[in-house]
């Protein structure tokens, strides 16, 4: 799975840290940095991330190749 985070539209409120902190990490107390290349085991974590995301800045699997629509 793919993803990328809309950095113009994150607001920092960390949720997906919290869910998936092996994909997602703060940098600082506003700066995100994500591995866009999510591992297998790392999937369902996720996927409830874009969920929770309050602003939805992200985009996740065949999203991403749509850019997102």
């Amino acid at each position: 799975m793919q993803i990328v985070v809309d950095l113009t539209r994150c607001q920092g409120y960390a949720q997906c840290v919290f869910l998936s902190p092996d994909v997602f990490q703060l940098h600082g107390q506003e700066g995100l940095l994500y591995a866009p290349s999510v591992p297998e085991d790392q999937v369902q974590r996720v996927r409830q991330a874009v969920a929770a995301c309050p602003v939805q800045a992200i985009l996740a699997g065949e999203e991403v190749a749509a850019g997102g629509g």
